[in-house]
């Protein structure tokens, strides 16, 4: 398929066929991020995606030539990953409130491998895998005691549901190891996640390497897989300057090379598990304005898309204080106005901007959130106040098509 030259005309026609708020995903760049990754870290990284970050059905399933792994955190994204035609061997469950439902689900499922945070649920899975009669493969996640500054949001370094403190792993580990229907055959470590800065990411990794050789050692087991949160972050807010990841992976490698000197570590698989990195900077979130007002001095262009259906970009998906997304009027054109970019609902946090320098708008006009191809419409209050759900739209090769429930092919 010949590709046109411009973003703008591919989010212009997919506004003109299917309408607005919509999400665009664009997966041509990301296959390209897929290579990116193996490529910067050397083909040492096999990948896993977090299907959180986008449980999309058909962008799961063409993530199957992109991806080795899916990283699920229920029963539910367990269902989707299968419906897209992902093996449930090649899925590993993490989260720290998994229900009994759920485990016996994903267990007689042929789960590839559980990722234990306590060990509650650890006796719990070995219960219900001696009633199937299965064994269950199972990694342990660990909380470190410290990670470096320059990560968004912490999941270790601090008290945390997430994971067993590394400091009190030891008893942990030895008691999870007797339990007779569960193998552990690795560990698992996200710390922190949305880091900008190489020397963080750095850091980061050494440590969790450091933790696993130490674990590995003391309790002597030779992994099949360790798993490393990728912690990688996307440049959302117009300051913020992308990751080096090249000097990310550089680094990372020569740390590998001591790892695998070490006979145990020789065959073990080590996975980074990735989400936003993968996929965000690869869609875009469309609305169009629908009215324009000066109030006391102030521009405001009111949108049929709002924070119900983007609610990160409103600020309030762990963001402490609003900070605008990337964005840019789709055709641009048009002396450059302050306006301040807000959604359809009856509340005044109902924002996709404040205070913006975009080209004048008028009743019409479409607007583009950039970075919005992770935690988007699932990520959202949709059902506030009624209004219809946003389409997602996915172009690849074959063209563009809508990848909403109940699509229909463009």
């Amino acid at each position: 398929m010949e590709q046109p030259a411009t973003l703008d005309w591919w989010l212009e026609r997919a506004a003109a066929e299917f309408g607005t708020p919509c999400y665009v995903y664009f997966m041509p760049q990301i296959r390209k991020r897929g290579r990116h990754l193996r490529e910067a870290f050397a083909q040492q990284f096999t990948i896993s995606f977090a299907v959180k970050s986008n449980p999309n059905g058909v962008l799961l399933d063409r993530l199957r030539d992109v991806v080795d792994y899916l990283d699920i955190s229920s029963a539910g994204e367990f269902r989707r990953a299968l419906a897209a035609g992902w093996l449930p061997e090649r899925m590993s469950f993490t989260g720290p409130g998994k229900t009994q439902a759920e485990l016996l689900e994903v267990i007689s499922g042929a789960l590839g491998e559980l990722v234990i945070e306590s060990t509650r649920e650890a006796i719990e899975a070995n219960r219900i895998a001696a009633r199937l009669k299965r064994r269950q493969k199972v990694l342990i996640r660990l909380s470190p005691t410290s990670i470096p500054k320059g990560f968004g949001d912490q999941m270790g370094g601090r008290p945390s549901p997430f994971g067993i403190d590394v400091e009190d792993c030891d008893e942990a580990i030895l008691a999870i190891g007797k339990l007779e229907w569960l193998d552990v055959t690795g560990f698992h470590i996200y710390a922190g996640t949305q880091g900008l800065k190489a020397d963080a990411a750095v850091e980061n990794y050494a440590s969790f390497l450091d933790i696993f050789k130490t674990v590995c050692r003391r309790h002597g087991i030779v992994p099949d897989k360790l798993i490393f949160g990728s912690g990688l972050g996307v440049p959302y807010h117009p300051s913020d300057v992308a990751i080096e990841l090249e000097r990310v992976g550089t680094q990372t490698v020569a740390l590998f090379e001591t790892l695998r000197g070490e006979r145990r570590f020789r065959e073990t698989k080590l996975i980074l598990e990735t989400g936003r990195y993968l996929v965000a900077e690869a869609g875009y979130f469309l609305t169009r304005v629908v009215s324009t007002k000066l109030s006391r001095g102030t521009c405001f262009a009111v949108c049929d898309g709002g924070m119900n259906h983007n609610l990160p970009a409103s600020g309030h998906f762990g963001m402490a204080l609003h900070r605008n997304y990337r964005m840019h009027k789709v055709g641009g054109g048009g002396p450059v106005e302050r306006v301040n970019l807000v959604g359809p609902l009856c509340t005044s946090i109902d924002r996709l901007g404040c205070d913006v320098d975009l080209p004048r708008l008028n009743v019409g006009d479409i607007v583009a959130l950039h970075n919005s191809g992770a935690y988007g419409p699932t990520a959202s209050p949709v059902n506030f106040i009624s209004h219809e759900p946003p389409l997602e739209i996915l172009v690849d090769e074959t063209g563009m098509v809508d990848v909403s429930d109940g699509a229909r092919a463009a």
